[in-house]
C-alpha cells in the first residue's frame, strides 16, 4: 500500500486479486498491523465503541475546521478488528463530518464481500463502529460555527 490509510480503490483491487477468503482475512490482519496505535491516554471508557465483542476505541477531531476532513483515530485489542478499522478509515478518512453523516459505506463493504463473509458478531461490531463514527460526525456538523 502506498499511503495510510489505503485508498478504497487499492482495497477493492487487492480484495479482487485474492480469490480465497482466508487470504482476504490474512490481508485484513496485515492491514491491522499497519494501524497506528491509539495513545494510551485516549484508550478511555468514554472512547469505547459499545456493541463490539472486542474492545474498540474511537476518537475524532476537526483539526482543520468543520469544512475539512474529520480526523479519525481508532484502535482495538483484536488484530482482525484493527483490519476492519483500516477498511473504515479508507472509506471515511477523507470526508468532512457532514459527508460522513450523509455517506453510505454499505456499497463499499459489499464490493469487498464483507457483507457476506463476516460472522454476525463481527458484522454487529462493524456496524457499531459505523454508528459511533456517524454519531460523532453528526455532533460536529450540527454544532454552531465558532
Amino acid at each position: 500500500m502506498s499511503d495510510f490509510p489505503p485508498s478504497m480503490e487499492e482495497l477493492v483491487e487487492t480484495f479482487e486479486e485474492l480469490p480465497e477468503w482466508d487470504e482476504r482475512y490474512d490481508f485484513m490482519i496485515d492491514l491491522g498491523r499497519e494501524l497506528p496505535s491509539l495513545p494510551v491516554e485516549l484508550q478511555t471508557e468514554e472512547n469505547i465503541v459499545e456493541g463490539c465483542m472486542s474492545t474498540v476505541w474511537l476518537v475524532t477531531a476537526l483539526p482543520g475546521g468543520v469544512d475539512q476532513p474529520m480526523a479519525i483515530q481508532a484502535d482495538s485489542d483484536s488484530i482482525i478488528v484493527k483490519g476492519l478499522i483500516v477498511i473504515l478509515l479508507a472509506f471515511y478518512s477523507r470526508q468532512t463530518s457532514a459527508e460522513i453523516v450523509d455517506s453510505n459505506v454499505g456499497e463499499f463493504l459489499k464490493q469487498l464481500g464483507l457483507d457476506q463473509h463476516l460472522s454476525p458478531q463481527r458484522r454487529n461490531g462493524l456496524f457499531s463502529m459505523i454508528k459511533r463514527l456517524k454519531g460523532l460526525a453528526a455532533a460536529y456538523s450540527s454544532a454552531p460555527p465558532n
